[in-house]
């Protein structure tokens, strides 16, 4: 059950892009927590989920005796709400519905994803050396902070388009 959750329900065992699952697992997490409607809720979501995936991810690298193994994505699934962090406290004063981010506003979503792949896979400091932290923490935090390059990198891309308007 354990290695079940740490793959993601199943998602990190597909053979391909195991990651770029995951992180299509981690639009769902996030339209749960934005279901809420609550500040609150989505808060405790993002930070239920690290402490779930650190647990989980180092639990799943002793039962397969790996290293950060690809199949193992929920640090993607829970990194990726905090991907949106940014955009929704600059763009909204309430917690907007799943269906307003995710059909009306259906580009951004689809541009946060791909930066998270993009940092995800890029690693740059200290995203990559953070991997080398012991078990879960090492497998989790490298996808926590891509999600704050995410965070940084969206909300400029907003504020200049923005200031183009």
């Amino acid at each position: 059950m354990i290695l079940w959750l740490a793959q993601g329900f199943g998602s990190g065992r597909i053979p391909f892009a195991p990651g770029t699952f995951g992180s299509i697992v981690g639009l769902a997490w996030t339209a749960l927590l934005l279901a809420s409607g609550s500040w609150i809720v989505f808060t405790c979501g993002i930070i239920g989920g690290f402490a779930i995936s650190v647990w989980t991810c180092g639990e799943g690298e002793k039962i397969l005796n790996q290293k950060d193994p690809g199949s193992i994505v929920m640090d993607e699934i829970a990194a990726i709400p905090l991907c949106f962090v940014g955009w929704l406290a600059m763009s909204f004063s309430v917690l907007p519905s799943p269906e307003m981010i995710f059909v009306h506003y259906w580009p951004v979503p689809i541009i946060i994803f791909i930066l998270f792949r993009f940092f995800d896979i890029l690693k740059p400091w200290p995203v990559r050396q953070s991997q080398s932290l012991p078990g879960g923490w090492g497998v989790t935090v490298d996808d926590t902070l891509a999600a704050i390059y995410v965070n940084f990198s969206s909300c400029v891309l907003l504020w200049c388009f923005a200031k183009r308007l």
